[in-house]
């Protein structure tokens, strides 16, 4: 069994739009993923079936093996949380300790736990000394950071993070990159949902594409990556080292890089064979 399965979903929006159709897929434990493709394409109404944001109107979704349709999505939240793309969807407390705070108290855990998940949580965004901070006094990032802090503090196994990046300056970006990676090394799946392709290279292992609500491509982001073809169906652009190793391909340099680092290298390499 896996952490989240995805069995023939098909979603709409009353009876005009059908976001969803017919999609099907498995999470396991410990991956990171990227939800990509254009605004519509179907993303976020996918990754809010992970949770029971978003009940199916046929088909199913399972989390450790619990029909979605059966549970509230309170419970499924202490499983899978999510990070919504606008933070004021998110933010109800008047300060951001009380924000942070919100979800382990909710799960009824003691006092001490909650203060100690509480102050790890906002240090990790980098968030101290804000504590008593209105969330609606920080800027647009900072509170894309408080969103995300909301949802460590309860440490589920699932993270969906949805446009993470949208809002924050170099740092900031910096911060989101080295969070997603921290999770994960922890032991948690983190589901981000972004049109950052240059995001997604550096921090995703997994690309799932959707376009007009269905799944176009599944599968590792190098490989995802080299499908210029199927990349250009979906109005979707790979980031810009990959578009250059594309464009160097006549002078040996690999399709499928995805880093700078790795252009370089390989860069450095082909001019010492041509001086040799």
């Amino acid at each position: 069994m896996s952490l989240i399965d995805v069995e023939e979903v098909w979603y709409s929006y009353g009876n005009r739009v059908t976001a969803l159709v017919g999609v099907s897929l498995k999470i396991e434990q410990k991956e990171t993923i990227a939800l990509i493709g254009q605004n519509g394409g179907g993303k976020t109404t996918l990754a809010k079936h992970f949770n029971g944001l978003l009940k199916p109107t046929r088909g199913k979704v399972l989390v450790k093996g619990i029909d979605t349709r059966e549970v509230p999505a309170n419970r499924l939240a202490l499983t899978v949380g999510y990070v919504f793309q606008n933070p004021s969807h998110q933010i109800f407390s008047s300060k951001v300790w009380d924000e942070v705070a919100f979800g382990p108290k909710n799960a009824g855990l003691k006092p001490g736990e909650v203060a100690e998940r509480t102050a790890w949580a906002i240090e990790a965004v980098g968030l101290s000394g804000f504590e008593q901070t209105h969330p609606y006094d920080l800027d647009y990032g900072k509170m894309k950071l408080l969103t995300i802090a909301s949802i460590m503090s309860i440490k589920p196994e699932v993270y969906c993070l949805d446009e993470p990046t949208t809002g924050q300056d170099h740092q900031g970006r910096r911060r989101v990159g080295q969070l997603v990676r921290n999770l994960n090394e922890d032991g948690a799946t983190v589901i981000v949902i972004t049109h950052d392709m240059r995001f997604v290279a550096e921090v995703a292992e997994r690309i799932i594409l959707l376009a007009g609500g269905r799944i176009v491509a599944d599968g590792e982001t190098r490989a995802i990556f080299e499908k210029t073809d199927i990349l250009a169906g979906a109005q979707i652009r790979p980031p810009q080292i990959s578009q250059l190793a594309h464009a160097l391909a006549d002078c040996g340099v690999p399709p499928n890089l995805i880093a700078v680092r790795e252009l370089a290298d390989c860069l450095a390499n082909i001019i010492r064979a041509d001086k040799g």
